[in-house]
């Protein structure tokens, strides 16, 4: 298996302010404020994150288990 991607670089929709983030390995990341704007990302519907409706790169429970797996469970 393949070890999990850690950064991402997020883009905010509102203003197109881009900046690398390293996500969090354990848990989906379901606000994110722009700082650029200060707008608050939340996912999109059917997504489990902000990284995988705004980053470049899935968060890495997607990225190890798919969509299909149960990745934000707590």
């Amino acid at each position: 298996m393949t070890a999990p991607i850690l950064e991402s670089v997020i883009t905010c929709p509102e203003c197109g302010h881009a900046r690398t983030e390293v996500m969090p390995t354990d848990a989906c990341q379901w606000f994110y404020e722009c700082v650029n704007c200060r707008t608050v990302l939340r996912p999109k519907k059917g997504d489990c994150c902000v990284f995988c409706s705004y980053g470049t790169v899935p968060c890495p429970p997607i990225q190890l288990h798919g969509r299909n797996g149960d990745c934000c469970a707590s």
